[in-house]
């Protein structure tokens, strides 16, 4: 890890130790809401920071070159500003007596594993009991898709899309950049994550000056989103029904065809393991964009295929937490 000699202060705990301790916490107890609710979310003050910028630097009466430089530079600053912010977090961890735990809370509410998972299992609980309409109003909250005008399957394909991409996103890339770097490592993607949410459109709005934080976030993420492909291929071993070695050739295969690579990785080797045609055709209110199906199987999806994928994604994410342990054991050999 390289943390530039903060982690060698006697009496402070392995950064390692924190991750391991902090992804078991999640998985039991989640993000831990409550304390959201009562000081607000690490991430919240570099959401206001991003739409300050897009306030006041990203004007229509700006040309498009003018508005890409000064998203350049607006994604500098708030890069700059995670990674002093986290450096700091981390120093403050290792130097003063207890204040590791507060580093643990921070790990735990910037990790994401039951929140995906419980989110995603509504909606396939909705699809097997409650209805279709209770499951269209589950699922708006994964998609920027129209879920009013989708059928069961797309609800059900669109809830599988979600489980995968998050994989990578919120659980796999946040340990990676940990393991890493830190707290400033795991700072800085989250917030070139949020930058990309926010700015990285594909609009006229944001496409000159969410450039560079797109940009950017496709770089960061591109290990993390291999680690998930072969995750997802490694835990298909352990889930039945799952196909192993058609995930792996599907992921090879039909990764690229997707509208980012670095999330079509894990979705293809979900789409592999179980046989599905995943992605396709996204309906927005207003429109519909034709885009390529990862898989040759069906794409007939249904709740228990949510419950397969769920299945699948429980043992990836074990298999994260696996490298960690044995990463840290290794460090103590």
């Amino acid at each position: 890890m390289f943390l530039f000699g903060i982690s060698d202060h006697a009496g402070g705990f392995d950064p390692l130790i924190l991750l391991l301790m902090a992804l078991v916490i999640e998985t039991y107890a989640g993000q831990l809401q409550f304390v959201s609710r009562l000081t607000g979310h690490p991430l919240s003050a570099i959401e206001s920071l991003i739409d300050w910028f897009d306030r006041k630097l990203n004007r229509e009466s700006r040309s498009q070159m003018d508005r890409a430089v000064r998203g350049s530079i607006a994604a500098v600053i708030i890069i700059a500003i995670s990674a002093a912010l986290g450096w700091a977090i981390a120093w403050l961890s290792q130097t003063l007596p207890f204040a590791w735990i507060f580093e643990t809370i921070f790990l735990v509410m910037l990790i994401t594993q039951r929140g995906v998972y419980t989110a995603v299992r509504k909606v396939g609980v909705a699809l097997r009991d409650q209805g279709l309409e209770t499951a269209r109003q589950k699922l708006a909250p994964l998609t920027n898709q129209a879920a009013e005008k989708m059928d069961s399957h797309n609800i059900a394909r669109l809830a599988i899309e979600s489980s995968a991409n998050s994989l990578t996103t919120r659980v796999v890339a946040p340990v990676f950049w940990y393991v890493l770097f830190g707290f400033p490592g795991l700072l800085v993607y989250q917030s070139l994550n949020v930058m990309n949410e926010r700015l990285g459109h594909k609009t006229d709005h944001y496409r000159a000056f969410g450039f560079t934080a797109a940009r950017l976030n496709d770089i960061v993420l591109l290990l993390p989103a291999q680690f998930s492909g072969l995750f997802i291929v490694l835990a298909a071993l352990f889930v039945p029904t799952a196909h192993p070695g058609r995930a792996l050739k599907t992921m090879m295969r039909d990764a690229g065809k997707y509208r980012s690579y670095n999330l079509g990785v894990a979705l293809a080797a979900v789409a592999g393991a179980f046989d599905l045609a995943l992605a396709g055709p996204r309906k927005f209110s207003q429109e519909t964009k034709n885009e390529p199906w990862l898989g040759t199987g069906s794409a007939q999806a249904t709740h228990q295929d949510i419950r397969r994928t769920l299945y699948l994604f429980a043992v990836a994410c074990l298999i994260n937490g696996v490298w960690v342990a044995a990463l840290t054991t290794i460090r103590y050999m």
